[in-house]
């Protein structure tokens, strides 16, 4: 189960994305010059490998976060970005995607379509909250943490009519779901 704010997001990232290869690709363009060299952004060929943000999350987080119905989370879309994790609910709660990806924070930061939140760390690792430019980060967020090539997502959707949930910012919500997750990532990774 991919959330509505999952989607959007993945579509965003990809437009731009396709953006930012198109834009360094023509920087190293120049008219009647044999030797131009060319310029592209590295994104890795797939999500980085050694945590299954579906099986590796730690069983203490699922139930004190009251996670239940696991779905997984596959998206592969323009410009070979790929998440690979699981979506998950609270009942009358948030629903937080949480995601293994090729996407880097370097990434993130140089999409004009996303608005970066705060930049922190995160168990000894680089992280970032943003949200799709224009939309309530109150209610759609999303964390990202630094991993060897590329980052764990956590994107959270939360409407304020949420019962349990709604009265809180999603982005610490992201920001405490990845404080609790981060330590059972392989420090190799």
């Amino acid at each position: 189960m991919a959330s509505w704010s999952g989607l959007v997001r993945g579509a965003v990232l990809g437009a731009g994305l396709i953006m930012l290869v198109s834009a360094c690709n023509s920087i190293g363009e120049s008219k009647g010059n044999t030797s131009s060299a060319s310029v592209t952004p590295t994104i890795a060929v797939d999500v980085p490998a050694g945590f299954d943000a579906c099986k590796d999350i730690p069983q203490s987080v699922i139930q004190q976060e009251q996670l239940i119905k696991p779905d997984p989370d596959t998206a592969d879309r323009p410009g070979g970005m790929k998440w690979r994790g699981c979506g998950w609910v609270q009942s009358d709660g948030y629903s937080p995607t949480i995601d293994m990806t090729n996407i880097t924070l370097a990434m993130v930061r140089a999409n004009k379509d996303f608005t970066v939140d705060e930049e922190l760390t995160v168990g000894g690792r680089a992280a970032l909250t943003s949200h799709v430019s224009g939309q309530d980060p109150h209610a759609d967020c999303a964390i990202n943490v630094e991993v060897k090539g590329g980052s764990l997502e956590i994107s959270v959707d939360n409407p304020p009519s949420r019962r349990k949930s709604g009265n809180q910012h999603a982005c610490e919500i992201a920001k405490r779901l990845a404080g609790q997750i981060v330590p059972a990532i392989p420090a190799t990774l």
